[in-house]
């Protein structure tokens, strides 16, 4: 057996009977001082527990989301018209797809991007227009020149104006001509504008009137629009929208779509019979023209992960356009690479590296607005964007690991002068490496090494203070009873 006394003697912390102790003020003040003092270094110590720090490494790119990348964006056209607005993509390897539509939507807006309509649709188109395959160059003219002056009364006098807005420049408008026109002839033959007046078959040639055409928001040749007079429902011109025909474009299909506008009103009513506004025509002849210029194109496209290039410009195989007057001005409200971060997973990313999610949507709210004029011709807008994945490891709890993956781009924009049509066009280079941020978090067993440090640091410090300090004092009051005596 041990004896007690034995164990005694291994006390590391001997006691002083309390007779033999001495309290001093000076004691007591650094006792005062000592506790604050463990108290803040207490609070920064847990403080700094509670903090995670983070580290980034650049490693090579080890994407979880396969060799495809997701581009979502919302960009506004206020001078580009649904109906021929188009997005392409293409890439180094050779991709080239056209006219992409099955992920986008389409909505007509006007020059201040306000919403005109619903969605526009274009309809199926599963085969090639037909034309007249032997051109008469001897052909008597039987539609009516149109202009600034005749148009409106015209409109209001006729219960269908067919008009065909066209360049003599156009090669469309130049092939369609001997068709319309002798059209045009049969149906004047047959409906006679003034005994009749159910149908008149007019043209207007945009060259001489630009300002016509503007309003009615033509933008590519031949544009062939259908005007309906009515009584109850009417805009500011007296007519209701009117629609774009994109049928064939041979005689007989002319004069059997005229046929069958014409059929649904009888000849004794001034009124045109609402209740079917496409008659007995019902394929994709005819579609709601836009009742404005501009178009806002939302949704997303999946291209590889490869250089490649985002265009967004006008497109049609069997209309012209006039380059000078394309106008590619457009406004992004959104533009970014990978899946969509919810706004808490984005809050989480900040909460980690403040200044991460900077550049994730680094376009947003940008304008890129250019005015019609000769400086301004042929005017292509460029946005060249380099884009880097990061990857971020976040540690909420002990054991909880969540990975965030967003895709970060810089973006440099420019305008480029050409003979070709304008486009806006976004040149897209994924970076081939990716950044990596870590959290990192401090463990139990450091934090209570580190509050074990500071308060037997600290109580040590003050007692070596708190002796040094009564010493002094002692030796003091030594030396001014010696001079007393």
């Amino acid at each position: 057996m041990i004896s007690t006394h034995k164990l005694k003697s291994m006390d590391f912390y001997r006691k002083i009977p309390r007779d033999l102790t001495e309290a001093s003020l000076s004691g007591a003040g650094l006792s005062i001082v000592a506790a604050f003092a463990m108290i803040f270094l207490f609070g920064m110590e847990l403080s700094s527990y509670l903090t995670l720090s983070t580290a980034t490494s650049v490693i090579v790119d080890n994407s979880s989301d396969g060799e495809f990348l997701r581009i979502a964006f919302n960009i506004s056209f206020p001078a580009l018209s649904c109906e021929f607005a188009s997005v392409d993509v293409s890439d180094v390897l050779g991709t080239n797809r056209l006219n992409i539509t099955k992920t986008l939507r389409k909505y007509p807006i006007d020059s201040n991007l306000n919403p005109t309509g619903s969605e526009y649709h274009a309809g199926p188109i599963s085969r090639l227009i037909k034309h007249d395959d032997e051109v008469d160059e001897e052909y008597t003219e039987g539609s009516m020149t149109l202009n600034e002056r005749n148009f409106d009364s015209l409109a209001h006098r006729h219960q269908i104006l067919v008009v065909n807005f066209f360049a003599p420049w156009c090669y469309w408008s130049n092939r369609l001509k001997p068709s319309f026109e002798k059209a045009a002839k049969m149906i004047r033959d047959r409906y006679d504008p003034e005994m009749d007046g159910r149908i008149l078959m007019g043209k207007v040639d945009c060259t001489e009137e630009a300002d016509l055409c503007r309003r009615h928001h033509v933008q590519a040749y031949p544009s062939i629009r259908i005007f309906r007079k009515g009584s109850d429902l009417r805009d500011d011109h007296g007519r209701h929208d009117h629609e774009s025909y994109y049928g064939d474009r041979n005689t007989e299909s002319l004069v059997k779509t005229m046929e069958n506008l014409v059929a649904p009103i009888p000849l004794e009513s001034p009124q045109l019979a609402l209740e079917n506004k496409l008659g007995d025509v019902t394929d994709d002849a005819k579609r709601p023209a836009p009742s404005t210029g501009g178009c806002r194109i939302e949704g997303f496209v999946r291209v590889k992960k490869v250089p490649g290039n985002l265009v967004i410009s006008a497109r049609s195989g069997v209309h012209s356009f006039d380059a000078s007057k394309m106008n590619m001005s457009h406004i992004i409200s959104h533009l970014s690479f990978g899946k969509k971060i919810s706004p808490a997973e984005m809050s989480d990313m900040k909460r980690v590296v403040p200044y991460l999610g900077g550049s994730y949507d680094k376009l947003n709210g940008r304008a890129y607005i250019t005015h019609l004029g000769d400086a301004n011709a042929n005017v292509t807008i460029e946005h060249y964007l380099q884009v880097v994945k990061t990857q971020v490891i976040t540690r909420r709890t002990l054991r909880e690991n969540k990975i965030v993956e967003e895709y970060e781009y810089t973006a440099h924009s420019s305008l480029v002068h050409s003979f070709y049509i304008p486009v806006t066009k976004f040149h897209f280079e994924l970076s081939p490496m990716q950044v990596l941020v870590t959290e990192n978090s401090k463990s139990f067993s450091h934090f209570i090494t580190n509050v074990c440090a500071i308060i037997g640091g600290v109580f040590t410090v003050a007692g070596i203070l708190d002796s040094i300090l009564h010493n002094t004092m002692r030796l003091v009051k030594k030396i001014e009873l010696g001079k007393n005596f």
